[in-house]
């Protein structure tokens, strides 16, 4: 019978990991991680982990050394002999190449998640991939944790009148429906076309936001020109005010800057990926608590469903 639960970090989550493992109750494990002259990575777990069910913490957010090290400790957890090996990554990296859009490209999610199973996960714990089929991409079984459990609360508790929701695209309208549902909201789309990856080339607003309080909703920000042009759009055809709420602050390129010149009265992330800068527009809610509680439920072999939306939608009608 497998002795304990321990929780390691890669480099790259350890401020992350060290809420997780303080929410969870237990200390952070022991791991070294050195590097060679010549970057190569090399992890050394610093605790015997023979018989444990090891969870390993890392976002594979850039550089790619991010993912490599998660690699290289699922392979090294394996050898010391752990009973399982888990790989928890709050934010899956390439999961926006998930199909073939056009000739000749890269499925890279389904590489990396090959490449997880080869290197010995038994199981993924994630959240708010960019295309949920992703999770079958892998022969291991996935929890793929729901931020609107973390958003919510705080939607709440703004008290805001006439809320409607917004999709920043067509291919989130199902998420926010979601949410919308919950709040018993309108829901809008911000339909675009792009003529290159982060550069739009125009954008529409399906619905009426006139006189409405608008919430922004999308799993990833990456550059913030999608979602200053959408609130610039929105404030234009009428909206009284529009935030944005995002899972993954990826912020490259110019998206602090774009960000605070932008019309949004916050952007809410979570803290799946640090942020480079601290800027008065960004708002950082933890998703430590929520993970914390997932990981038990996997050691303890326990239904992670209550930590879902659905099921908050339910436990609110039943009130």
């Amino acid at each position: 019978m497998h002795s304990s639960a321990k929780i390691f970090s890669g480099t790259g989550s350890q401020y992350l990991a060290e809420k997780i493992a303080n929410c969870y109750g237990i200390p952070l494990g022991r791991v070294s991680i050195s590097k060679f002259s010549d970057g190569e990575i090399q992890p050394v777990f610093q605790e015997s982990i023979r018989g444990d069910v090891v969870f390993l913490i890392q976002s594979t957010f850039a550089p790619s050394d991010n993912l490599l090290e998660l690699l290289l400790m699922i392979d090294a957890a394996r050898r010391a002999s752990a009973y399982k090996v888990i790989a928890v990554i709050p934010y899956y990296g390439y999961a926006r190449q998930d199909r073939k859009d056009k000739p000749r490209v890269a499925i890279g999610s389904k590489l990396i998640a090959n490449m997880l199973t080869a290197a010995g996960a038994d199981r993924v714990i994630t959240m708010d991939l960019h295309a949920p089929q992703i999770q079958g991409y892998f022969d291991i079984p996935v929890d793929h944790l729901d931020s609107s459990v973390i958003f919510i609360p705080y939607i709440e508790q703004l008290k805001l009148e006439n809320l409607t929701f917004a999709a920043p695209d067509v291919g989130s309208a199902n998420r926010i429906r979601e949410i919308a549902s919950y709040f018993n909201a309108e829901m809008v789309i911000c339909d675009k076309h792009r003529k290159r990856a982060n550069e739009i080339a125009s954008m529409v607003v399906i619905g009426d936001v006139t006189d409405r309080n608008v919430i922004l909703i999308d799993d990833i920000c990456d550059t913030g020109g999608t979602l200053a042009k959408s609130a610039g759009l929105l404030m234009e055809k009428g909206a009284r005010s529009v935030r944005a709420m995002c899972t993954h602050p990826v912020l490259s390129g110019k998206a602090y800057e774009n960000i605070g010149s932008s019309v949004l009265e916050e952007l809410v992330v979570c803290d799946t990926i640090p942020l480079r800068q601290d800027i008065e527009k960004i708002k950082v809610l933890s998703v430590a608590d929520l993970f914390a509680i997932a990981i038990r439920n996997a050691y303890e072999q326990k239904s992670i469903t209550s930590l879902f939306i659905h099921a908050q939608r339910k436990a609110k009608e039943q009130q």
